[in-house]
C-alpha cells in the first residue's frame, strides 16, 4: 500500500515537472522613457529620455504568437489626443495583419487599429490600440493595463525599430495637480530594450528539475 502510494506521488511529479517545462521561451521588457508631451509630461520636461512612464512586456506564448502588456507608472493614465493619432498605444509588426490582434477585456472597451500613424515626431506606425469610446485629451483617462496579443508572430517581429528608431508609443497624462508636467498630455516611446524578464526562463528550469525527481523517484520504487 505505502508502495503504491510512492509511486503515485512520484507520477505527479514527474506529470507536474512535465507541464512546468512547456511555458513561454522569452519574455522582455521595454521602459517608455522618451518625453514627448508638450510641456513635458515628466520631472525632465520635453525631450528628456530620463524618467521611466511605464514598461511595455512582450511574452512569446510557445504558441506562435506575442502577447503584450502595457503598464504605465503611478501617477499617469493614458489619453487620447491627436499628438498620438488618438491611439493610446502603437507599434509595428513584421508581417503582422490588423486580424492577428486580439485585445483583452477591458474597462472602457478597446479595439485595435491599423493605418498610417506618425503624430508627433515619434516616426511611423501601422497598428494601434484605442478606446473608441473615450473623449479627448483626458476627459475619459484610465489607469488599468493594455493587453494583447498578437498571433502568427515573434517578438522579434513587434521589436523592429521604425524610421525615427522608436517601438512602440503610448498616450498619457499626468493625472498630478501641481508639479513639473501636471495636467500635460502627449506621447511618449521606448527606444531600447530594458531587459530579459527572468520567470519564463525559471520555469524552464524549474520543469525539468521536476520532471528529473520523478524519474529518480520511480526508478528507486523500482528497485524496491
Amino acid at each position: 500500500m505505502r508502495q503504491t502510494v510512492r509511486l503515485g506521488l512520484v507520477l505527479v511529479l514527474l506529470a507536474a515537472g512535465l507541464s512546468f517545462g512547456v511555458v513561454p521561451a522569452l519574455a522582455v521588457s521595454f521602459d517608455l522613457t522618451s518625453d514627448h508631451c508638450s510641456g513635458g509630461c515628466g520631472p525632465g520636461g520635453q525631450g528628456s529620455d530620463s524618467f521611466v512612464f511605464g514598461t511595455v512586456v512582450l511574452l512569446d506564448n510557445g504558441s506562435g504568437g506575442v502577447g503584450v502588456t502595457v503598464t504605465l507608472t503611478d501617477g499617469f493614465a493614458f489619453a487620447k489626443t491627436g499628438a498620438a493619432d488618438m491611439q493610446a498605444f502603437k507599434f509595428n509588426g513584421v508581417g503582422v495583419a490588423l486580424a492577428d490582434i486580439t485585445v483583452d477585456s477591458h474597462v472602457p472597451s478597446l479595439a485595435a487599429a491599423t493605418g498610417a500613424f506618425n503624430g508627433d515626431g515619434t516616426g511611423d506606425f501601422s497598428f494601434g490600440i484605442n478606446c473608441p469610446t473615450c473623449g479627448g485629451g483626458g476627459s475619459d483617462k484610465f489607469t488599468n493595463p493594455i493587453s494583447f496579443t498578437v498571433a502568427n508572430a515573434t517578438i522579434a517581429d513587434l521589436t523592429q525599430p521604425n524610421n525615427s528608431s522608436n517601438l512602440f508609443v503610448a498616450d498619457l497624462i499626468n493625472t498630478a495637480t501641481s508639479g513639473p508636467g501636471a495636467g500635460n498630455t502627449g506621447p511618449v516611446d521606448a527606444n531600447h530594450l530594458s531587459t530579459n524578464v527572468p520567470e519564463p526562463g525559471s520555469l524552464l528550469f524549474f520543469g525539468p528539475l521536476m520532471a528529473f525527481a520523478g524519474m529518480v523517484g520511480v526508478r528507486r520504487w523500482q528497485r524496491r
